[in-house]
């Protein structure tokens, strides 16, 4: 097991949370493959995804795997008249994380963040560690928290 900075950031700020491990497919990058993998109900594992507002600049959103952001949702939730998804090549630049491998703990800056609000049915959910292969396994409410992130109907 790797200690990524999701986990130290975590640690430091006296945060539990679980660390969970899966195989890495390189021809299945999908949260729903990590799912699979760790077993775990895909309502509670979550993607990381990142978007830039027209006026608000980036900001990140987690949603279920299997689920499909709602642009206009999310640019309601940002204060925005209309966001979008950055483009794969500028994601490593603007949040130090590589595709696959995306959190919303530990990026470049603190952008603003919000959380699909149904997380706040279950007790834990899975958020990427920072690395492929790994998951961080977290209280929603300390996500929140944590990133002074906003519960959010983005899906």
């Amino acid at each position: 097991m790797t200690k990524t900075n999701a986990m130290r950031l975590l640690d430091k700020a006296g945060i539990s949370y679980k660390m969970t491990e899966y195989e890495v497919d390189e021809n299945d990058l999908s949260g729903s493959h990590a799912a699979d993998q760790l077993g775990m109900d895909h309502d509670t594992v979550y993607k990381t995804l990142v978007l830039k507002g027209e006026k608000t600049g980036y900001l990140v959103c987690c949603i279920p795997v299997d689920a499909e952001l709602n642009l206009k949702k999310t640019a309601k939730a940002a204060g925005d008249k209309k966001v979008e998804m950055i483009h794969m090549k500028d994601l490593q630049a603007v949040t130090g994380y590589i595709r696959g491998g995306c959190s919303p703990i530990g990026m470049k800056k603190q952008f603003p963040t919000f959380v699909e609000e149904t997380a706040i049915l279950y007790d834990e959910i899975a958020i990427s560690a920072g690395i492929r292969g790994q998951q961080i396994i977290i209280s929603p409410q300390e996500l929140i928290s944590y990133v002074h992130g906003t519960f959010a109907s983005i899906v």
